[in-house]
């Protein structure tokens, strides 16, 4: 009996330092443009595989460059990260350009495989206009600078990383290896990841360990990253920001359109995500009370449900954004699509049921002014239309008697604005 319980505590044990032993890498694919998603996407997973226990981030490149503000936040990010990243330029046929090619100097084992490219660094503008020469000659030297210093912290090749910046050169992975500007040629992920395994890398601190690489978690682009993605391209930003501001110009000079200013509302908080002047989880936070605001305005302005629309889409946005997955407070859509759906039925219910109080208070006060009598104030020359007196108010008439300033009148019906009446006979009343 001892002996038994003695063989299940080790097995347990055994099994417990098996658990504690096991790695795992976490992986992320960067197929699109560096833009604001990019920065958040894999802030993202770095959480996700501190949270994981992952030793390690394999990032799978292939893109064209994009925004330099962008590129220096993921650059600064990788530096600062006490977790190597892994990244490896695949598949066959693609490339790192621009952008990419300076994050790939960041990472702290980098490669390609065959058939791939790396290079083209030169910064332009956005708009492809011909840049202004002394404007030129700054960011290519700012960029050259800072690029060195990433190569040498990396140990790596200078003269790479000045051509590609300065001369707009890209390299083959093969020529790209050979000048070590990359670490690995790869016959395929799984050579580049197995060759990646036991290397020394420098992270934070300036601290040096060894590569290690576990079993494959996958941390694919979910529907935070492509809508961030669909609105953080620069120019459809900027055009998005100036879209924005001129559809609350209309609303605030043409109060009542509303669907301007819905519009401008929700475009003007996409644009400053994407412009990086609102984190993310801040941008989620606003969307979410301009969607409530929007909400609470629908049950008072008569917008023919345009205001309730823009709230429960910002809500539902807003909560996209808000909560994620990667920092452990998960929010599946079965919960956020209920939510969203119950607020907005909550709202469209209490909007409804305002405006049928109000319809029967209409209702009320035609009831309520039928069979007044009230006394003419003006008439005009037929004495068949002027004003009257009534419970207060003043409201025109039209009258099959001829009537005179000063007499008395009964209500026979209502018309909008205008009162029917006939001269008051007290035997009538």
């Amino acid at each position: 009996m001892n002996s038994l319980f003695v063989s299940v505590l080790l097995l347990m044990m055994l099994g417990t330092s098996v658990s504690q032993a096991a790695t795992c890498t976490l992986a992320v694919t960067v197929n699109d443009a560096i833009t604001a998603s990019t920065t958040d996407y894999l802030e993202r997973a770095e959480k996700r595989a501190v949270e994981n226990g992952c030793e390690s981030i394999f990032v799978r490149v292939n893109t064209p460059g994009g925004s330099l503000q962008s590129t220096r936040r993921i650059v600064e990010r990788m530096l600062a990260s006490k977790i190597p990243y892994l990244c490896l330029i695949t598949p066959q046929g693609g490339h790192a350009g621009s952008a990419g090619a300076i994050i790939l100097q960041a990472c702290h084992v980098n490669g390609g495989v065959k058939a791939t490219n790396v290079g083209a660094a030169t910064p332009i503008l956005g708009t492809g206009e011909k840049m202004p020469d002394d404007l030129r000659n700054k960011m290519i030297n700012d960029t050259v600078s800072w690029l060195e210093g990433v190569t040498k912290l990396r140990c790596r090749d200078l003269k790479f990383s000045k051509e590609i910046v300065t001369d707009a050169k890209s390299y083959s992975s093969t020529e790209a290896v050979e000048m070590k500007a990359l670490d690995i040629l790869g016959e395929d992920e799984s050579d580049f990841l197995q060759k990646s395994e036991g290397r020394k890398v420098l992270i934070a601190g300036n601290e040096t360990i060894a590569v290690k690489v576990g079993d494959l978690r996958e941390f694919s682009p979910d529907t935070r990253y492509r809508i961030l993605s669909f609105i953080a391209d620069p120019e459809f930003a900027y055009l998005l920001f100036m879209g924005s501001l001129g559809l609350l110009y209309v609303e605030l000079t043409h109060p009542g359109l509303v669907a301007p200013g819905v519009i401008g509302g929700i475009g003007l908080v996409f644009s400053l995500i994407a412009f990086h002047k609102l984190e993310v989880v801040w941008g989620g936070l606003a969307l979410i009370l301009l969607g409530i605001a929007f909400l609470i305005a629908e049950i008072f302005i008569p917008s023919f449900g345009i205001l309730g629309i823009g709230g429960l889409v910002s809500l539902f946005v807003g909560s996209v954004f808000l909560f994620d997955k990667a920092t452990g407070y998960s929010l599946p859509y079965t919960v956020i699509l209920p939510v969203v759906l119950a607020i907005g039925a909550v709202f469209f219910g209490i909007g409804y049921l305002a405006l049928k109080t109000l319809r029967l208070k209409s209702k009320d006060s035609d009831a309520d002014l039928k069979d007044s009598v009230g006394k003419v104030t003006t008439v005009d020359e037929t004495g068949h239309k002027g004003q009257i007196s009534i419970m207060g108010e003043t409201w025109n008439f039209v009258s099959e008697d001829s009537l005179k300033a000063g007499e008395r009148v009964t209500v026979t019906a209502r018309q909008g604005l205008t009162l029917n009446v006939k001269r008051y006979n007290k035997e009538q009343v």
